[in-house]
């Protein structure tokens, strides 16, 4: 059900309020180039700044959109194992498929405290998730043997991962297979997709794909299907994109990206802010480097 691609999708604002109509074509434009998975509600589409009513409309969207055809996974993580369980549960009742759940950030929890905390929300909540694992943002990182504790609940059913830490991912993939388990390693970062799908991963939820979603899951699904020459000169030629999408803090550059090829106004909510000039040059001669633009 995870596997291959997932577009972390934006969320389209105008003039301070969700441009719904916005958000539909972009969906349509996902699915129209093979994605395999619609992510909302992640870091990319400024979650944290979405009230609740908007966060049930843009999940309902989806799931017309997805249609049946591909999962529609809701972020539904934030540092209250009740808050969570709450947004978890609502997003299912809205039609996900799946609930991507983040770390607890900012209190800083232990492996005991992460542990329990996925218990708690895979014990009340009835529907798939996903770990998604990315100290870089929450100042607390979950580490193998506490994912792999976790596989004595059904539900949760794979990690998004996004530590940046090579072997911690390998670790995680080797002992999986070791144990002849399911759960989906999916890659957190762009750049480090081709590798951990090499080393056996199952995909990417990925930013990059919001601009490039075509070349982004073909060089997924290239992997996958073991055609690695494919793979790897989709990687490279992506590179310079994947780099500059990150420039400023996700999801500003990838705001301006869309803009420039209109699917959304370059506007996002405070506390982002629109990505300054130098970096827009960055972000428009990657763009062409890449061939998106």
């Amino acid at each position: 059900m995870f596997r291959g691609t997932g577009t972390a999708v934006i969320t389209p604002f105008k003039n301070g309020n969700v441009d719904y109509e916005a958000f539909r074509r972009f969906l349509q434009f996902q699915m129209e180039n093979e994605v395999d998975a619609l992510v909302v509600l992640g870091t990319t589409g400024e979650s944290p700044t979405i009230g609740d009513s908007e966060r049930s409309q843009l999940i309902k969207i989806a799931v017309q959109e997805a249609n049946g055809l591909i999962p529609v996974i809701v972020g539904t993580g934030t540092n209250s194992t009740k808050k969570s369980i709450e947004m978890s549960m609502k997003a299912f009742d809205d039609g996900a498929d799946g609930v991507l759940v983040v770390v607890p950030y900012y209190n800083k929890p232990t492996q005991e405290g992460l542990y329990r905390h996925y218990g708690e929300i895979a014990t009340r909540v009835q529907g798939p998730i996903i770990i998604y694992n990315v100290p870089g943002r929450t100042g607390a990182s979950m580490l193998p043997d506490t994912i792999l504790r976790c596989l004595e609940f059904a539900n949760i059913v794979g990690v998004k991962e996004a530590s940046g830490d090579q072997y911690q991912v390998d670790y995680l993939i080797s002992s999986l297979k070791e144990r002849e388990f399911t759960f989906k390693v999916l890659s957190g970062n762009d750049d480090q997709a081709f590798h951990l799908c090499c080393s056996g991963g199952d995909g990417v939820i990925s930013v990059i794909s919001n601009i490039a979603p075509w070349k982004t899951s073909t060089m997924i699904r290239s992997i996958l299907l073991e055609d690695l020459k494919t793979a790897r000169d989709l990687h490279l030629e992506l590179l310079p994109i994947m780099k500059a999408l990150f420039v400023e803090s996700n999801p500003i550059p990838v705001k301006y990206a869309l803009s420039l090829m209109g699917y959304c106004a370059n506007e996002l909510r405070l506390p982002l802010t629109e990505l300054s000039d130098t970096n827009r040059k960055v972000v428009e001669r990657a763009m062409k480097e890449s061939g998106v633009l």
